[in-house]
């Protein structure tokens, strides 16, 4: 299990006024970033590798 004690949330600039359907990342613990349903916050967290997470965003910004 990831410990998310300290985990800064944030949410992106780009997400507006959606209505909350977001998610909410926690990038400043050691090794780890943290994901989250902006609308379940204290439901599940997925937890990826820095490099995993840099990779998926690569993914998802060259697909617009």
């Amino acid at each position: 299990m990831v410990e998310l004690t300290g985990a800064n949330w944030r949410t992106s600039t780009r997400s507006g006024d959606n209505g909350g359907n977001c998610v909410e990342v926690a990038d400043n613990l050691p090794g780890v970033v943290a994901v989250r349903d902006s609308k379940d916050r204290t439901g599940p967290v997925l937890a990826f590798t820095p490099d995993a997470w840099a990779a998926f965003v690569r993914a998802a910004s060259s697909s617009r």
